[in-house]
């Protein structure tokens, strides 16, 4: 089982054969045989993920990522299943095109902070096309609101920009977060979206590739040095890649549509030249677990699919 899409449009929306697709018997014996790899998922066990395999034959079951990453995915897939709640992960090279997913790619829930990231983007590109000026005190709250996801900074610059029908249409129809909307039976704000991993992904492509390159390098420093609140996620992938990440985290106490839990959420970059696009999003089981469940998770999954050692570091936040 390879666990990965060989040289995929960056907008396919199904991923390659995984555990998730077999039946459970088959299943469970895969486990069985992946399980070692987890437990030896480090630098030292396996080779950074690079280039894909030199090998031009089509039919080379381990490219276009190589056969040691394809290692690092199956066992993260492997990972995914053992988990409780709903949980789905995407990676994407920005190189080859080549995307890969496990778990649930499409599972639509709650973003928690991650919308911040989506109005700092709007902000930024509004102000160079001249539509609006940020004053200096805008400028820092977009900084607060990046680096520890300050809840009171983005309050701030929705209730002073934000035409939540626009908004929104431009996330969809320009970010390339299709699957995004407000919630029925909320206010129409930032902290009350749903969307899907994909989406998380395509936003993030969108800030990497077509934000005006002086705007995206601010964005992507800001995101590699992150406050210990935004500490976890996409930053398991470790130092040495240079991750960057916008996370969400919610409990979700009233919601009209389920019982009440905890959903967190990461995406982000990793990599030279920011080459990895990461996007996952984990709906937790109600009742027992915490936010730090959540966060270790997707700390881990993360972790895992670059090698990195797990269980990794992470910091839970704590103003919640």
């Amino acid at each position: 089982m390879s666990g990965c899409v060989a040289m995929e449009s960056p907008d396919r929306r199904r991923g390659a054969t995984s555990l998730l697709d077999m039946p459970p018997v088959g299943r469970l014996l895969a486990l069985a045989l992946l399980l070692p790899v987890v437990a030896a998922c480090s630098p030292a066990g396996s080779a950074p993920l690079g280039p894909p395999a030199s090998s031009s034959d089509a039919a080379d079951p381990c490219a276009p990522w190589g056969c040691a990453q394809v290692s690092r995915f199956d066992a993260a897939a492997a990972f995914v299943v053992q988990q409780k709640g709903h949980l789905g992960i995407v990676v994407k090279d920005r190189v080859t095109g080549a995307v890969w997913q496990a778990g649930d790619a499409n599972l639509r829930t709650w973003a928690g902070s991650i919308p911040k990231l989506a109005l700092a983007v709007m902000l930024k590109e509004q102000a160079r096309a001249g539509a609006l000026t940020l004053a200096p005190f805008d400028e820092a709250d977009i900084d607060a609101m990046l680096d520890t996801s300050d809840n009171r900074a983005a309050d701030r610059l929705w209730d002073k920009y934000a035409d939540s029908g626009p908004m929104m249409t431009r996330w969809q129809t320009v970010y390339g977060m299709t699957a995004a909307s407000y919630v029925d039976g909320f206010e129409q704000r930032w902290g009350v979206v749903k969307c899907t991993p994909l989406d998380l992904a395509n936003l993030m492509s969108y800030v990497l590739e077509k934000v005006n390159p002086a705007d995206s390098a601010y964005i992507v420093e800001r995101m590699r040095t992150v406050g210990p609140p935004q500490q976890w996620g996409v930053w398991g992938a470790g130092p040495a890649l240079s991750p960057g990440v916008k996370n969400g985290w919610d409990y979700i106490g009233d919601a009209s549509d389920s019982t009440p839990r905890w959903v967190t959420s990461t995406v982000g970059f990793v990599g030279p030249d920011e080459r990895y696009i990461v996007g996952a999003m984990y709906d937790q089981v109600p009742g027992g677990d915490t936010i730090d469940a959540g966060v270790h998770v997707l700390t881990d999954l993360v972790a895992i699919v670059f090698g990195a050692p797990v269980p990794a570091p992470a910091v839970v936040p704590q103003d919640y």
